[in-house]
């Protein structure tokens, strides 16, 4: 039950996974093109989210299940995701110098649900990041907050993640303009990097304490 406590422990894992999630990539032009082309939208939505509630569910339980007792190697964690933070951060800050357009085809025929749901998940599962991000960077932050607020955590940061998808795919024909412009990109990193170095810091303090 959501009270007090619980709430800034709701807002980092909400701010930490929407911080991680909107970086321009592979998935993201898909579920945009699948959203302008209205084809499958739902099914799309839902499989980005539910993959992402799902290694979040683990980092988060297993880190914490596994390290609990471990209070050194759960600090050592911390700081490598404190680390991975400010590498993401500084990364966010050098993409404002090279924004790119998101862009995505809706000339196309229309596919099978099967098939879209295929490259779907070939774009989530193949790629690495999806598990730095989600099972060991997401996990590593969930892990530290205090016991009895994991479920808080990890609603807000699959939260996050539902409502990203959900806008992005519904919202396709409406955020397409937008994401076109090289300056809205910029102006989305600007806002990544600083809201991922006020994380990488508050994780290092919490970890050093």
């Amino acid at each position: 039950m959501l009270n007090d406590s619980t709430w800034p422990v709701l807002l980092t894992g909400f701010t930490l996974s929407a911080s991680l999630i909107v970086a321009i990539g592979a998935q993201n032009t898909l579920v945009l093109q699948q959203g302008i082309k209205r084809e499958h939208v739902g099914a799309v939505v839902a499989t980005c989210a539910a993959l992402d509630v799902v290694l979040m569910t683990l980092g988060v339980s297993g880190l914490a299940a596994s390290l609990g007792q471990h209070p050194a190697a759960l600090q050592a964690l911390a700081l490598g995701g404190a680390l991975l933070l400010a590498w993401y951060a500084l990364s966010a800050f050098r993409r404002m110098g090279q924004a790119e357009a998101l862009r995505a085809d809706a000339s196309t025929a229309t596919r099978p649900v099967g098939a879209v749901l295929a490259q779907t998940l070939t774009l989530s599962l193949l790629n690495p990041h999806v598990y730095l991000d989600t099972v060991v960077l997401v996990g590593a932050v969930g892990a530290r907050q205090p016991p009895g607020t994991q479920a808080a955590f990890l609603l807000g940061a699959g939260g996050a993640s539902v409502l990203w998808f959900v806008l992005l795919g519904y919202g396709a024909r409406a955020l397409a303009p937008l994401f076109a412009k090289p300056l809205a990109w910029r102006v989305l990193d600007g806002v990544v990097g600083l809201t991922m170095s006020v994380l990488a810091i508050s994780l290092a303090r919490q970890a050093l304490q």
